[in-house]
C-alpha cells in the first residue's frame, strides 16, 4: 500500500477512505487579500462600482463556492456543512478576506474555507475590473483548524 494517502498500490488517485474516522465537530478559518486602488475602495465603501454591490456579491460567491468544494477539488469529500461566514476586514492596501466553514464530519473543512476566500476574492476581481487594472490577490492561506469531540 502508498504511503500517500491519495494514491493506492498501483499508484492511481483515489478519495480516501474515511469511514473508520469518528464524527466530530470541526472548524476551518481560511483568509486572503486583495490589493485594490485607494479609489476603488473608495467606490466600494459609497456603493457605486458599475457591476453593484461588491461586498454582499463576493460573500455569496465565497458561501456558494464552500458548498461546492468537492465539485471543484476532485479528491475532497462532499461536506454537510452546518456554517459558513465570509466576511472582509479594510487594510491600507485592499480587502482581507476571511473565511470561516463548520461541519460535523469524518473530515476536515480547510479546502472549503480555502475555497470559499479564493471564489470571494475572485469575485471582488471580476466586480472591480473595470475601475482597476492593477488589483493582485495574494497570500491565500489556512489560518486555522480545529476539531472537537465526537457527536
Amino acid at each position: 500500500m502508498s504511503s500517500l494517502s491519495h494514491l493506492d498500490a498501483t499508484g492511481a488517485a483515489r478519495m480516501v477512505d474515511v469511514s473508520a474516522k469518528p464524527t466530530v465537530a470541526r472548524e476551518a478559518i481560511a483568509e486572503g487579500q486583495i490589493r485594490l486602488q485607494a479609489s476603488t475602495l473608495d467606490l466600494i465603501r459609497a456603493g457605486q462600482m458599475p457591476k453593484g454591490e461588491v461586498l454582499a456579491t463576493a460573500r455569496i460567491a465565497g458561501i456558494q463556492a464552500a458548498k461546492r468544494t468537492a465539485d471543484w477539488i476532485p479528491l475532497c469529500h462532499p461536506l454537510p456543512l452546518t456554517g459558513i461566514r465570509v466576511t472582509f476586514q479594510e487594510s491600507a492596501q485592499g480587502l482581507t478576506i476571511q473565511a470561516t466553514v463548520r461541519t460535523t464530519a469524518r473530515t476536515g473543512v480547510e479546502m472549503e474555507a480555502l475555497t470559499a476566500v479564493s471564489a470571494a476574492a475572485l469575485t471582488l476581481y471580476d466586480m472591480c475590473k473595470a475601475v482597476d487594472k492593477t488589483m493582485v490577490i495574494e497570500g491565500i492561506r489556512l489560518v486555522s483548524k480545529t476539531k472537537g469531540d465526537p457527536s
